[in-house]
């Protein structure tokens, strides 16, 4: 599916979750990723059905990891925070790791 997402809305959002939430991208890697020991993730595009993040594992294995929006699809800039921390909250369950407040 094309994305309906412009470029700014492309490059601010994926700026913001590479910039200031590195360590979300990693436990999302953490927890869907099938390479084992992810130790560095970077999201790289996201569109109406998914995120997509380039992981890389301690052995130097490298995957491109697309997770599923878990609302389903998408189709506005705000609903895209939504489906991160909904990721976020479901990769905090899979792990055992208590999620932090969102403000």
């Amino acid at each position: 599916m094309p994305t309906p997402f412009d470029d700014d809305a492309l490059a601010g959002v994926l700026g913001h979750m590479n910039r200031d939430h590195a360590d979300d991208n990693l436990l999302i890697a953490r927890a869907f990723s099938p390479l084992p020991d992810p130790i560095a993730a970077t999201m790289q595009t996201f569109d109406a059905d998914a995120g997509q993040w380039h992981v890389t594992s301690a052995d130097g294995g490298e995957d491109v990891l697309r997770v599923p929006w878990p609302s389903g699809p998408i189709s506005e800039r705000r609903e895209v925070r939504r489906e991160i921390v909904a990721l976020y909250d479901d990769a905090c369950r899979r792990l055992g790791i208590t999620p932090r407040d969102h403000e």
